[in-house]
C-alpha cells in the first residue's frame, strides 16, 4: 500500500511539472487533411504527459456512432484484442496482444513515463493472449456461435495474412507461416519461420502490421523505429522505420520504403490498387507536433523520419543530419492530426454499411498521451475519390473517453466483416464492436404510391447512383 502510495504521489508530481511546460494545443481539425498547421517545435526536460486512465466498459455501455448507424458487443471478456482478420469463409480472427517487455530506463523521464504507462494500463490481465482466437458467427447476425482459441505461444503477434493455404502472422520478432485449410477451428501445427524481423525483448514499436499483395506472391510488413528519435543509438535503427517487403517462396525481402517511424494499417486502396498506411509520428516537440498521417507508399521513398517531417521540416534534435535525404522526403498525403495514435486502417469495399462510407478508409485512432487536450480515442471515417481522400475526416465511433475523460476503451485494429459491417478492436476495453447500418426510414415507412390520375414526368428518368468501384486491389 506503501509503495502504491509512492507511486501515485511520484506520477502526480511529475504530471504536475510536465504540464506546466506544456502550452495551449491547437485545435485538432486545423491539422487534418493535405496541408495541416504545423506550429513551431517547443523541447521539453520532461515530456508534457496527459493520459486517460483505463476504467473500463460498465453494463450496457456503449461506445456511440454516426447517424444512420448501429453498435453492439460482438465479442467480449478477451485479453487485449489489437488486430482483426475476417477469412473468406466469414471467420474473425482476433489477435490478442501484449508488448515485448518493458523500455529499459536510460533518462529520468523513462522512470515518469513508465509510471504513467502503468496507471493508465487496462486492469483486466488476468488471462492468456498473445494468441489468436476464432469467433464464428454463420448467420452474420452478430452473434457468434463459436469462440476458441485457434492459435497460441505467439511473440506479441499484430499482423496476420491468408495466401491460400498459407496463414502468414507477424509477430514482434518473426515472420511465421501456418498451414491452414477452409473451416480450421484451430491450428496446432509449430508453423514455419519465413524470416527474422527486427525486434524481441526489447522492442519500442512492436506492432508488426501485414499485407499479402493481389497475387499473393508478395508480403508487405510494417516495421516501426525502436526508439522516438534515434535515442536508442542509429545501430538500433537499421532497416526500421520501414516497409518490408517479402517474397515468403524465396525469403527475400527489401525495404520498400522508408522513413516512416511506425507504419501500421497497410491495406491497399481499392480503386487504384495503391498500398496505403497510417503512421505514428514523433513525439516530444509539442502538442500540436508532429501530426500522424495517411499516405500512399511509394516504392522507393523516404518520408522523414528521424531528420525531417512532413517533407523539409528539419527536426533540431537530430545530429548529424542527411540534407541528402530531406531534400528528397516526400509530404504525406493527408493529415490525421497530432498524437492521435492511428494503429489500425480499412477501406470499405462492401455494401453493408450506407453508400456514403463506399470507398472510403475507417481508422482507429488509440488516442494521445502527450497533449493538454486529449486527442483520438475514436474511430474516424476519411473519405476518398479517385484514389485519394477527397474531404475532412469524420468523427463515426466514439465515447470510448467518458465525461471525466478517463478511458472505457481504445480502439486499435479495423476491418470490414463478411456482411459488410465494421468491427473495431478494443484492446483495453478487452471488446470487438460491430458497426451496421440503422434500419434505414425506406424500409421502415415505405413512400405511399403516386395517384394514378397523376402523370408521370417525361424525361427526367431516375438513374441508378454510381457506387465507386469494387475492382480487386493490385500489387503495388
Amino acid at each position: 500500500m506503501q509503495h502504491t502510495l509512492l507511486s501515485r504521489a511520484s506520477l502526480a508530481c511529475a504530471c504536475l511539472l510536465m504540464a506546466a511546460g506544456s502550452a495551449l494545443a491547437l485545435d485538432p481539425k486545423d491539422q487534418i487533411g493535405p496541408d495541416p498547421v504545423l506550429p513551431a517545435p517547443q523541447q521539453y526536460l520532461l515530456p508534457p504527459m496527459h493520459l486517460a486512465k483505463v476504467v473500463g466498459w460498465k453494463d450496457g455501455e456503449t461506445p456511440d456512432v454516426a447517424p444512420g448507424l448501429k453498435i453492439e458487443a460482438f465479442a467480449t471478456g478477451l485479453q487485449h484484442p489489437r488486430n482483426l482478420y475476417v477469412l473468406p469463409n466469414g471467420d474473425v480472427l482476433v489477435v490478442e496482444s501484449k508488448g515485448p517487455n518493458v523500455q529499459p530506463i536510460r533518462r529520468p523521464k523513462d522512470y515518469v513515463m513508465g509510471l504513467v504507462e502503468l496507471w493508465v494500463t487496462s486492469g483486466g490481465d488476468t488471462g492468456e493472449s498473445n494468441r489468436i482466437t476464432l469467433l464464428r458467427d454463420s448467420k452474420g447476425e452478430g452473434k457468434p456461435e463459436l469462440s476458441r482459441t485457434f492459435l497460441r505461444s505467439l511473440s506479441s503477434p499484430f499482423g496476420v495474412a491468408l495466401v491460400g493455404s498459407d496463414l502468414y502472422v507477424a509477430n514482434t520478432d518473426s515472420l511465421m507461416r501456418y498451414p491452414y485449410k477452409d473451416g480450421d477451428q484451430q491450428i496446432t501445427d509449430p508453423g514455419q519461420p519465413v524470416l527474422k524481423l527486427p525486434g524481441g525483448p526489447i522492442d519500442h514499436h512492436w506492432t508488426k502490421s501485414l499485407v499479402a499483395s493481389r497475387d499473393g506472391k508478395l508480403l508487405y510488413v510494417g516495421v516501426g523505429s525502436n526508439s522516438n528519435i534515434v535515442e536508442n543509438g542509429w545501430e538500433a535503427e537499421v532497416n526500421r522505420a520501414a516497409i518490408w517487403e517479402v517474397d515468403p517462396a524465396t525469403k527475400r525481402w527489401r525495404v520498400f520504403a522508408s522513413g516512416l517511424r511506425n507504419p501500421n494499417g497497410l491495406c491497399f486502396e481499392p480503386q487504384t490498387g495503391a498500398l496505403w498506411t497510417v503512421v505514428n509520428e514523433r513525439d516530444e516537440l509539442g502538442p500540436d507536433l508532429v501530426p500522424d498521417y495517411m499516405t500512399s507508399v511509394q516504392d522507393g521513398g523516404f518520408y522523414g523520419w528521424p531528420y525531417s517531417y512532413y517533407g523539409s521540416h528539419l527536426d533540431p534534435r537530430v545530429e548529424p543530419q542527411r540534407p541528402d535525404l530531406v531534400a528528397k522526403a516526400i509530404v504525406p498525403d493527408y493529415a490525421l492530426s497530432s498524437h492521435v495514435a492511428p494503429l489500425g486502417m480499412v477501406f470499405d469495399t462492401a455494401d453493408g454499411l450506407p453508400a456514403k462510407y463506399k470507398g472510403g478508409a475507417f481508422v482507429g485512432e488509440h488516442g494521445s498521451w502527450n497533449r493538454p487536450v486529449l486527442n483520438g480515442y475514436k474511430v474516424v471515417f476519411v473519405p476518398f475519390k479517385d484514389g485519394k481522400p477527397s474531404g475532412k475526416a469524420e468523427d463515426v465511433v466514439t465515447g470510448f473517453l467518458d465525461g471525466q475523460g478517463q478511458a472505457r476503451g481504445r480502439p486499435v485494429g479495423v476491418a470490414i466483416d463478411k456482411t459488410g459491417a465494421l468491427l473495431i478492436a478494443d484492446d483495453v476495453g478487452n471488446t470487438v464492436w460491430r458497426v451496421t447500418a440503422a434500419q434505414q426510414q425506406s424500409q421502415a415507412e415505405p413512400k405511399p404510391e403516386r395517384a394514378a390520375a397523376e402523370p408521370a414526368p417525361q424525361g427526367n428518368r431516375t438513374e441508378p447512383t454510381p457506387q465507386p468501384s469494387e475492382a480487386a486491389p493490385k500489387s503495388p
